[in-house]
């Protein structure tokens, strides 16, 4: 039998990133990584936002290898359409950037990504075995056993941690019992890669003339093409995402409820995307390479980790929310931080059931207050109006609450989570008066008749401005320093909702209908 101090069950993204962790911080561990495919493929989650390229960046060493391999991100951008779908690309509202964002992203090619990562690993000194199928796991607190089957041959193996990293399947999940459907919030998606995208930063492609150029120097000629562009509907968003070699993630994400299963063949999937005019545009002559599709993609489960059993689920293995603003990697980084950081301590001799406890319960807490980000807005998505104000304020708050404490490892710190976990009702009644004040003004709308009237000819492109943006991230800040940027962002957000209803704060109040309204006595409970 083959013993290992740590056994990694999945080569995706999560296991792969976990592997080069954990050989940077434990080094002394013995590390084996089990992937019972023998090749890559074309995955959704290209798209990384600023806790995982923080991560990528800082945490694993890959700055270069990023930077040469795949593509920088322009920011997340945003388009808004008419009623009947008809606008041109130039005419739509927009919300964006015109110019790189301060904190660096990028836009990943998976299939390209995964199997470097693990090459990358086996240099170091884990031990990649591709081809191989885990079964007969058995959990033990004194060693996890379990067979490897690769061609026609079998082995033993022992670990002391197990880390399921077998995607949505679920290792752990099938044999713990523990996935949990999320009802409350029904989502579908597919999603493709292809060939013969049109550039939308080539003039010639878009057909010219001076409104092309208008639109071009408004967002003072940067890259639209390297955003991660959304295309955003009432119910729905389709998505545009660069890669690399020519080609193109477009995807849909839209609530259960209206979702078709024509939409997981080739032929729907075009036809849907075709009925809009601007992506019509920009898909007229395409080859499809790949297509993929989930008819609910929010899931959860009831515990990430066990620091006594000493199993870990991480990735999709662990829990998937929703694509819009791309959590997923940011959900990895920080699994694989809790998880390496448990491993390094168990393996010096700490006790580490108790800190195992605290994680996963940031985790789920974690979970809960992404959740109610996605949460019955899909019918917010198409109103520029509406959308103006929840991305300045989903936005801000991720820098100033979530991106920050992680740059400074405040995540890592046992008094931090203790003290977000203390006012973790608090956070939530104050995130849900937000969900109800972004759904209440797109119920307003669509009451009026006034949903889509702003929905063509505006733009905000000045992307600090649109975002929210903190730009001193990392640098410490004093308890009333963060105060009083949450207390910025709360006045905005309720400003810019107010512009729907004449600049009337009031509509916005009773929106909310009472929760988060209190200014800098209610975020000082906020403070970290």
């Amino acid at each position: 039998m083959k013993r290992v101090d740590v056994a990694i069950v999945g080569g995706g993204l999560a296991g792969a990133l976990l592997a080069r962790q954990l050989r940077r911080a434990v080094p002394e561990a013995s590390i084996a990584l089990f992937e019972k495919s023998t090749e890559r493929r074309y995955k959704v989650g290209e798209s990384t936002v600023e806790i995982a390229t923080h991560y990528l960046i800082k945490r694993l060493g890959l700055s270069t290898y990023i930077y040469k391999e795949h593509l920088p991100k322009n920011g997340l951008r945003y388009f808004f359409d008419t009623a009947a779908k008809d606008a041109s690309l130039c005419e739509m509202s927009e919300l964006g950037v015109n110019a790189l964002p301060p904190s660096p992203s990028f836009q990943l090619d998976r299939a390209r990504l995964e199997p470097e990562l693990l090459a990358m690993d086996a240099a170091e000194g884990v031990e990649v075995r591709l081809g191989a199928r885990v079964k007969d796991l058995r959990l033990s607190a004194d060693g996890h056993s379990f067979t490897v089957v690769e061609d026609e041959a079998e082995s033993s193996w022992q670990a002391r941690w197990i880390v399921d990293a077998t995607g949505r399947e679920g290792m752990l999940h099938r044999l713990e019992n523990l996935k949990l459907p999320e009802r409350r919030h029904r989502v579908a998606a597919a999603w493709a890669r292809l060939r013969g995208v049109k550039d939308m930063d080539d003039p010639h492609a878009l057909g010219g003339g001076p409104k092309v150029e208008a639109w071009r120097a408004r967002a003072k000629y940067t890259s639209r093409v390297l955003s991660t562009n959304h295309f955003m509907y009432d119910g729905y968003w389709i998505w545009f995402i660069p890669l690399r070699e020519g080609l193109t993630s477009v995807g849909v994400v839209q609530q259960g409820k209206d979702w078709s299963p024509a939409r997981h063949k080739p032929k729907g999937f075009l036809e849907f995307l075709r009925q809009h005019r601007a992506v019509a545009d920009l898909l007229e002559e395409v080859d499809l390479v790949d297509l993929d599709a989930f008819t609910q993609l929010a899931y959860r489960t009831k515990r990430f980790f066990d620091g006594e059993r000493r199993w870990a689920c991480i990735g999709d293995a662990g829990a998937f929310v929703d694509p819009f603003y791309s959590p997923g990697s940011d959900f990895i980084a920080l699994e694989n931080d809790f998880v390496a950081d448990l491993i390094g301590r168990d393996l010096g001799g700490e006790e580490v059931a108790g800190r195992a406890r605290l994680y996963d319960e940031y985790m789920q807490f974690r979970f809960d207050t992404t959740m109610v980000i996605y949460e019955g807005l899909y019918p917010t998505f198409g109103s520029y109006e509406v959308m103006r104000g929840k991305i300045f304020f989903d936005t801000a708050l991720y820098y100033n609450l979530v991106f920050d404490p992680y740059v400074l490892d405040k995540h890592l710190d046992e008094r931090w989570i203790r003290t977000m976990l203390r006012r973790r009702e608090f956070i939530m009644e104050m995130l849900q008066g937000f969900n109800n004040l972004f759904a209440g003004a797109a119920a307003k709308l669509k009451e009026a008749g006034a949903y889509y009237r702003r929905n063509v000819g505006e733009h905000q492109l000045e992307g600090l401005k649109t975002y929210g943006v903190l730009l001193d991230v990392g640098t410490p800040r004093s308890r009333r320093q963060v105060n009083e940027r949450n207390d910025e962002i709360f006045a905005e957000t309720r400003r810019l909702v107010s512009l729907a209803f004449d600049g009337d704060l009031s509509v916005a109040d009773e929106l909310m209908k009472g929760a988060g309204q209190a200014s800098a006595g209610a975020w000082e409970q906020l403070a970290t």
